[in-house]
Parts: C-alpha cells; structure tokens; sequence
C-alpha cells in the first residue's frame, strides 16, 4: 500500500523495494512534440536499467489523440492514450509544439485529476505552459526555457517564475530548456533509486552526474584568473573533503577568495560555501549507499564535523534523515 513520505518532497515515492508494484512513469506526447523534449525522459526511465535495479520503472509512451506525430513527422502510437494517466506514478510533459497553441481540455482535466490523486507531474521546457494552463502552478514557482519565460510570467500572473534555474520542484517539477531535462530527471532517479543508480545512469548517457537545479540556465563566459584550471581544482577538492577549506580551494586555484566566489558562483550557480556543502552532502549519500560506516565516521570523512551536522544538513538538501536514506538506498548486504 503506497503512501506519502513524511517529508519537504511530499510526491516522492516509497523505495522501490517496498513496494510490491514498480513505480509507472508515463510520458504524454501532444501533436507535434519537439522530437529532443520527447527523446529525453525517454532514454532516462524508458531503458530497460534493471541491471542496475530491480525494482527500475515501468515505462508508457502515450500520445493525447490518436495520430499524434513528432516535429519530424515520427508517428507516436496512442497506447493507453490519456487512460494511461489514472494509475501513473509520475507524469511528464515534454515541450509543446507552441506555447501559443491551447492544450487539448481532455489532456488538462486529466492532469488535474492526476495532481489530486497526488501523482508527481513533471514539465519539460515549455511544456510548462500546459502545466500553468491546467492551473497547477498557480501560486507556485516553475521555470521554463529562458526564451519563454517572459511569456509564462506574463499570461500567467499567479506563477512566479524564475528564468535564471536548471529546474524547480514546488509541488511539481518545471525544468528549463532541453538539456535541462536531463538533469531533473537524473534528480528524479535520485530520489527513487539512490545517488549510485542515477550516477551510474548518467555515466552511461555520458552526462554530469549532478547538477543542481539551481544552477544557471544561460552563461555568458568572462575571463578569469582561474576560469580554465578551475575544473582542476574543484576534482582537488572533491578529494579532499575532509580536510578542504575555502581557502584552501581558492589558494590551489592561484585565486583571491573574491575571484573564487565570483567564478564559482557564475559556473555553478551556488557560492563557494554552498557548492561545498553540495559536494559532502553527495558525498555522505554514496557512504550511506556503499558502507557501513557509522554516521560518525561519514561525517568526519565528508568534512561535515559531526553525526548531528551530518543530519542537519542531509535533512535539509536531500529531504530525509541519512538513516532512513540508508534504508532505502543500501546496497551494502
């Protein structure tokens, strides 16, 4: 019997692993879907990855009406068609042909009794707009691609959006434009299956396995002192969690501490300090997934102090206490 987890993210699933049915994720196609949108959570939760999990998804590819073709006039088979909404697990919404062309009503009334029924709801780029149209970002922030955004913000007033973010969870799911997507569906995996999985899966798509959503969309590069060797030093760091400082990272960059706020925080869309917290957070994840390691010890090894700021901190960024997350995600006996 599924129900909620008692956390920040109130659509995420029970572990796989306690369930006696897998988790369906179905992506609806509308009339000349963007092919690429489409492809996206595809290739993410539609290959077959039960080597890496037994309990992987259960895939559909429906199309809204029957006849439904892709941009490049690739036909996608109705399946289930919008009857395949009412027992999804998570529903995502590629981009739409035109954010200027209304989305069937059936299809909005369908994703409307899907968010009662508490189903996780996901847009890519401007299939946000679809989302805003049935009402469901209504006084919540989304994000879209950057191109769009002014768009969104200006027909639908209630929607705070923010154009400056890889992708947004308020409820529901907004990512920005096309690549974007994989990353909120990478974070998706993540939540599911555990840091290992969906790293694993990036490895194989030949992806960053992590970036935040909160990183920025566009960047319009500038010189730095340290711009081309900064990649360099953030792998020196990520070896050296224990121990690093921001000083330490910003004197092995050659930089002053102010150049290296500016330059990480421009790449990566966090602070310096926050982009380290990041990094042992996810740290502490793959411990918890991969050892038996006290919580303790993870903590002294990741540069988090203690067992007590180890569990602050992982409750706040990850959603759940690092306990319950090793019983999920342990892949360790």
């Amino acid at each position: 019997m599924r129900k909620e987890s008692a956390t920040r993210d109130r659509t995420r699933q029970k572990s796989r692993s306690r369930q006696t049915d897998p988790h369906r994720v179905v992506v609806i196609a509308t009339q000349d879907v963007p092919l690429f949108e489409l492809a996206i959570p595809c290739e993410i939760f539609g290959v077959d990855r039960t080597d890496l999990t037994p309990d992987w998804y259960e895939f559909e590819l429906v199309a809204g009406t029957t006849g439904t073709t892709t941009s490049r006039g690739l036909t996608v088979p109705a399946g289930r068609g919008l009857a395949a909404l009412e027992d999804a697990d998570t529903i995502i919404v590629p981009a739409c042909s035109s954010i200027h062309t209304a989305a069937p009503p059936e299809l909005l009334a369908a994703l409307v009794a899907a968010n009662g029924r508490g189903t996780r709801i996901a847009s890519v780029c401007s299939g946000a707009f679809v989302l805003a149209e049935a009402g469901l970002l209504a006084g919540r922030r989304a994000t879209t691609h950057w191109m769009h955004a002014d768009e969104l913000a200006a027909r639908y007033p209630s929607v705070t959006v923010d154009a400056t973010v890889l992708y947004i969870h308020d409820g529901l799911w907004t990512s920005a434009g096309s690549a974007a997507a994989l990353d909120m569906c990478l974070e998706l995996v993540r939540l599911d299956h555990g840091a290992a999985v969906a790293n694993e899966v990036a490895r194989r798509i030949v992806v960053p396995p992590h970036r935040s959503g909160g990183q920025a969309q566009y960047l319009r590069p500038r010189p730095t002192s340290i711009g081309s060797d900064l990649a360099e030093t953030l792998d020196w760091a990520r070896s050296n969690l224990a121990t690093v400082t921001i000083t330490a990272i910003a004197d092995h960059a050659g930089a002053s501490a102010r150049t290296l706020h500016r330059t990480i925080t421009r790449l990566t869309g966090n602070s310096p300090q926050e982009w380290l917290l990041r990094e042992r957070t996810h740290a502490a994840q793959e411990l918890l997934e991969s050892t038996t390691l006290t919580i303790a010890a993870i903590a002294a090894r990741t540069g988090l102090g203690s067992a007590a700021n180890l569990r602050t901190h992982f409750a706040n960024n990850i959603g759940i206490p690092p306990s319950e997350y090793r019983s999920r995600f342990s892949t360790v006996g």
